[in-house]
């Protein structure tokens, strides 16, 4: 890995002024926003957005969209990347493959919402050593309480679910203990439509009304190339209009990137900005899958039989949206067994049935079981000097191993998952892992710590360390190791990010009232393209 800083690039001139810059819209991102300008005090927020809204609302969940065909159409928009590696498991919709061997299930999503706009909505809290001990525990409870909030997250989405009773009760014989949490309904962000259908929460649940406010703008089809710098702080963003190819300088106070964990610190990495620890520490979670058909004992002797339930693979009615049979439950996490189990009452067998069997509206269960993974940090993101992606960025590269202890884990959790099968029914089928980077919850990369001791990027309210006026959020932030989906952490330490860019704000206000732009390297004129009005931008 090259450790020479990156060059410095020209750009035609500041276009805009602003007071913060976000790059990325998904979740964390646009939390970020929101808490921003809920503050207040007219702060003047951009965020900026490579893709585009996937209809309407801009960051709202792509399983919402009503007609399948409509949903179908949005997500095949999406797949220009490239294609599921030979041998391989796809790209989940709306996502594409990054590519790299180690972990060839490693993927992104360029869309406004980010994964935000496809996640399975589960948001259970950190418990035990999951919780990061760089954080204040009180604060750290009262910022998980307002993620909640932003996320719309709730136990009861799920309670007309024929038969989650039974399940649950099977779950609790099994894995409660007096020192562990008790299996039950899994914390979920869905919020409830007026004619009490369910609703996925995207982005666009968080965002509520920002995009309309006067001091913020989502401006999309933009590409953050580089970080602009004056020594040690950060003036600004060089964007790209992917459209058009005009580049062009946004002059801010703060920069906060939320990009993912891949491109968050490739930004950093092409703008030189790069930390010992930036891009190490790279975590994911082990997914060990399996699927049961509940036992009848376990069924009540009047719940309905629905002989027409489709019992193979097939799209869930209303193009994803979703039905009252999909039940949730949860095991949750516990330092003595190392795993976080989801467990999906199904809307249709994901394998063929016997010919003739009838099933009742949620009989068939699919269990998903995330293992913690040993932190390392020869388990990282890297950048290739030699080699480009398609905006000249240096390329992604992931280098990716389980240690022995990881082995273990997962094998137990393939037991674990097996002894769950047999005891809620038949199972369909043996446990399997998936392939590498298929729980698409990537963790670590630019990770928060208490001190700048070359273990950690970022400070624990996400300030990068070395760096003035940069910040970092996302699920990379997360420097523990976990197996609970990471959505809801990352999103409450977005919020104490947005508390810590608000201050900072104000501190400059109070001493230095007026922002001067930044001012670009000069290079000969013929080199550089006629700036452009900001006008011409696309505004959300």
């Amino acid at each position: 890995m090259s450790t020479s800083p990156g060059p410095d690039v020209a750009v035609p001139g500041v276009a805009d002024v602003v007071d913060v810059v976000v790059v990325g819209s998904g979740p964390v991102g646009t939390a970020v926003a929101r808490e921003l300008a809920d503050g207040g005090s007219g702060v003047r927020v951009l965020v900026l957005e490579a893709g585009q809204p996937l209809g309407e609302p801009a960051g709202g969940h792509v399983k919402n969209i009503a007609d399948a065909a409509a949903r179908d159409a949005v997500l095949a928009a999406l797949a220009t990347g490239p294609g599921p590696l030979p041998g391989g498991t796809p790209a989940r919709p709306g996502t594409t493959l990054v590519g790299a061997p180690d972990m060839p299930n490693a993927a992104v999503s360029t869309n406004v919402g980010g994964m935000g706009a496809h996640w399975t909505a589960a948001c259970p809290r950190p418990a035990d050593d999951e919780v990061p001990g760089c954080v204040d525990p009180a604060v750290l409870d009262e910022a998980l309480t307002r993620a909640e909030q932003l996320l719309a997250v709730t136990t009861h989405a799920f309670d007309r679910a024929p038969l989650t009773g039974a399940v649950q009760q099977v779950l609790g014989e099994l894995f409660d203990r007096p020192q562990r949490r008790p299996a039950g309904p899994m914390p979920v962000a869905v919020t409830v439509g007026e004619d009490g259908s369910l609703h996925w929460t995207g982005p666009a649940i968080v965002a509520g009304d920002l995009w309309d406010r006067p001091d913020v703008e989502l401006r999309t089809g933009t590409l953050a190339r580089r970080l602009l710098r004056d020594g040690d702080r950060v003036t600004g963003v060089e964007a790209v209009d992917l459209s058009s190819g005009r580049r062009y300088a946004i002059g801010a106070r703060a920069v906060v990137v939320a990009a993912d964990a891949f491109r968050t610190p490739q930004l950093l990495w092409a703008s030189g900005i790069r930390p010992g620890a930036l891009g190490r520490y790279l975590t994911e979670h082990p997914q060990v899958m399996a699927a049961s058909l509940l036992d009848e004992r376990h069924v009540p002797a009047d719940a309905p039989v629905d002989a027409d339930l489709p019992v193979t693979a097939a799209a869930a009615p209303g193009g994803g949206a979703i039905v009252p049979v999909s039940g949730v439950s949860w095991v949750p996490y516990a330092a003595d067994r190392p795993f976080h189990g989801q467990v999906m009452q199904m809307d249709a067998s994901p394998v063929p049935l016997d010919p003739g069997v009838a099933v009742r509206p949620g009989q068939v269960v699919g269990l998903g079981w995330f293992c913690r993974k040993e932190l390392s940090p020869d388990n990282r993101v890297w950048f290739d000097e030699d080699a480009a992606d398609e905006h000249g960025l240096p390329a992604i590269r992931i280098a990716y191993a389980l240690s022995d202890a990881d082995r273990a884990s997962v094998a137990a959790a393939v037991e674990e998952v097996g002894a769950a099968a047999r005891a809620l029914g038949r199972p369909l089928g043996e446990p399997f892992v998936m392939p590498p980077g298929s729980s698409l919850h990537y963790l670590g990369t630019t990770r928060m710590g208490r001190a700048d001791d070359g273990t950690s990027v970022c400070d624990p309210a996400g300030r990068v360390w070395g760096t003035e006026n940069l910040y970092v959020g996302g699920n990379n932030v997360i420097p523990t190791a976990t197996a609970c989906n990471p959505t809801l952490t990352a999103v409450a330490l977005g919020v104490l990010t947005a508390r810590a860019v608000a201050a900072q704000l104000a501190a400059q206000l109070a001493a230095q009232p007026a922002i001067q732009p930044a001012t670009p390297p000069a290079t000969p004129a013929a080199a550089q393209p006629a700036p452009s009005p900001v006008a011409e931008e696309a505004h959300a």
